[in-house]
């Protein structure tokens, strides 16, 4: 047999595309292939559940377009299947000079942007969350709390209901393309597809190369380490708090997250993950370090880096200094209050020239598609991401 289309990945966007796949394109044979013994296991399964709304991004660029289609998309899919969600709203804190006058940018952009976002002064912020300090806030309330993992379970009873076929526990070992079809192997069994689509976050770079595409960047792994509040600690706020972020960074810095379990994490920061898919703390993976270790890269964005990446070292290993980092603006906090909870790693496209990849990156073929860089906020975008996909496998068609 021969499927007309092979996803590769049981992340949300692999998952995303394959339903996107099947609704447009009804009695079509789909296979979907995931190592994993589950979907969602990595950055789908490990990040912080959150629904952005897009204030962060360029006026009119496509990451804004697709986060805030992807907004509503994701909350229109959850009413359908019946995925609890809260759209609880974002505070953004400003707790200086430079801060406020980040935050008036943002709050200019927001407007371009066509984004529902309301100025809150110090008082007006004392009174929506007595545990937050700040000089003022931007209050985005369009943004929402969702288990991603949920999101994943629901997208994969679709795909089983339309027909496609989901393979868990199944590792790719090859992919050979054909003039008709793409083979693809793994150990014992092998498939043919008239259309391969490959979306491996943290692998995408590998599959990449197992296909034979000619590639010029590399994932380096970013680990962002979380901790839980204790319970008593649950109604510390009422909405999500995050930073004003620095623009000369990529990461949005570390912020209190209600989870839609009722909990609060705090979290992220962003350092180098010693292994590519090593969740516990001290994970490393020799072949994982090798891989950015060698290329030159790496080190340039290092380099570039490396003051924002020694604050964020010495955090990761000095509980106090990622603490001072929470209580900038929510003081009441303690070292007793941080308390374990499972890293999420990212998987970040690394060019030659040390620039980190903000935008979407693919590998295209006649009969492949391979993903090679989704960019934050994915999980949010993943049903629009999906539909861009598509189009562009059509266009080959």
């Amino acid at each position: 047999m021969i499927f007309d289309y092979c996803i590769i990945g049981g992340g949300i966007v692999g998952l995303a595309t394959a339903m996107r796949l099947l609704e447009g394109r009804p009695g079509c044979s789909l296979i979907l292939i995931e190592k994993e013994d589950a979907l969602g296991r990595h950055q789908t399964g490990h990040n912080s559940g959150v629904i952005h709304a897009g204030i962060y991004y360029p006026p009119g660029s496509l990451k804004a377009e697709l986060c805030r289609k992807g907004a509503e998309a994701t909350k229109a899919f959850c009413a359908e299947n019946d995925i609890r969600f809260e759209t609880c709203g974002k505070l953004l804190v400003a707790t200086s000079d430079l801060e406020m006058q980040r935050m008036d940018a943002l709050y200019e952009r927001s407007k371009q942007n066509t984004i529902e976002v309301y100025r809150v002064s110090e008082e007006e912020l004392k009174e929506r969350e007595p545990n937050i300090r700040g000089r003022g806030a931007l209050f985005v309330p369009s943004t929402g709390i969702v288990s991603y993992a949920e999101v994943c379970q629901a997208m994969g009873r679709r795909i089983a209901k339309l027909g496609g076929d989901i393979r868990l526990s199944t590792r790719v070992t090859g992919i050979r393309e054909t003039i008709d079809a793409v083979d693809v192997a793994s150990e014992g069994e092998s498939w043919r597809a008239r259309k391969l689509v490959a979306c491996a976050g943290l692998q995408s770079d590998r599959l990449a190369t197992l296909a034979g595409l000619s590639i010029e960047h590399r994932i380096v792994p970013f680990r962002g380490e979380y901790f839980r509040l204790p319970p008593d600690k649950n109604d510390i706020v009422r909405h999500l708090i995050y930073p004003i972020p620095d623009p000369a960074l990529p990461f949005l810095g570390v912020h209190l997250t209600r989870m839609i379990d009722g909990s609060v994490t705090v979290g992220p920061n962003a350092v180098i993950g010693f292994a590519r898919e090593g969740y516990p703390r001290l994970s490393v993976n020799l072949a994982d370090i090798a891989d950015y270790a060698l290329y030159p890269g790496f080190w340039k964005t290092v380099v570039a880096n490396r003051k924002s990446a020694v604050t964020e070292l010495r955090n990761s290993l000095w509980k106090p200094g990622y603490l001072a980092e929470c209580r900038k603006y929510c003081p009441s906090l303690t070292l007793a209050d941080l308390l374990p909870y499972e890293a999420g790693i990212r998987a970040q496209a690394v060019r030659k020239d040390g620039t980190l990849v903000h935008d979407f990156l693919f590998a295209e073929t006649d009969r492949m598609l391979h993903v090679c860089n989704a960019p934050s906020p994915a999980a949010t975008s993943a049903i629009p991401i999906a539909e861009m996909i598509v189009e562009r496998l059509e266009k080959g068609l």
